[in-house]
């Protein structure tokens, strides 16, 4: 590798652990601001979506600007090629939160009880998040390996959160319009978790050169 492309590897490297800590952090207040009926903090997100979106943009055009410059090979192609997807899934990520603060706003009466579950599900959705791009910056494949099987976990309290609130619904019809609003946010939180997923995927074929998705079988058991 030459000492040009190891360098724009390197700022590579730093644009997209930028994007992750953005996208990370969105996802945290969105959240917040649904649990604790936040408009303010909820506005906070919905206005940061632009700098995502820039980051994104960013990420996408350096690595259009290393296949141009370097046309790197190998490793060095399966790395930049799933920077490329990870800036997506990050990007998409970040939109998700933003529609989960748009429900924040929406669902802003302090009356509806926003169920326990939604915060086991926020943490387990935050630590794969956090764990898939951990994996990416540390080239550990297995850690990768590791958040696409706690995916299921994610759906499995998905479900619960489903069965809870039509549960909450049927016993008042107050609860409806609430409680559908709660039912979309949690859908979109499980899709962030799908992304982070996704991202680990990606990461097992930088490494490892091995295309996962759509594959269950090729990913093992602990």
């Amino acid at each position: 590798m030459s000492r040009h492309l190891e360098r724009d590897l390197e700022h590579l490297q730093r644009s997209i652990t930028n994007l992750a800590g953005v996208v990370e952090d969105a996802i945290y207040k969105s959240v917040r601001a649904l649990q604790d009926h936040d408009k303010g903090l909820a506005a906070d997100v919905i206005a940061g979506d632009t700098k995502i979106d820039e980051l994104e943009n960013s990420v996408s055009e350096e690595c259009l600007k290393i296949l141009a410059l370097h046309q790197p090979v190998a490793s060095d192609l399966r790395r930049i090629a799933s920077t490329f997807m990870i800036s997506t899934d990050l990007e998409r990520m970040g939109d998700l939160a933003r529609h989960i603060a748009e429900a924040a706003i929406t669902l802003s009466a302090p009356e509806f009880a926003i169920p326990n579950k939604l915060q086991m599900m926020t943490d387990l959705t935050t630590s794969l998040a956090r764990q898939s791009l951990d994996a990416f910056v540390n080239l550990d494949s297995q850690m990768a390996r590791r958040v696409v099987r706690l995916d299921d976990e994610v759906d499995r309290y998905n479900d619960e959160m489903i069965a809870e609130l039509v549960q909450m619904m049927k016993k008042s019809p107050d609860h409806v319009k609430p409680g559908l609003t709660l039912f979309t946010a949690t859908r979109h939180l499980e899709r962030i978790a799908d992304h982070a997923t996704n991202i680990a995927e990606d990461v097992i074929y930088m490494i490892e050169g091995e295309i996962v998705r759509h594959r269950p079988d090729r990913i093992g058991k602990d």
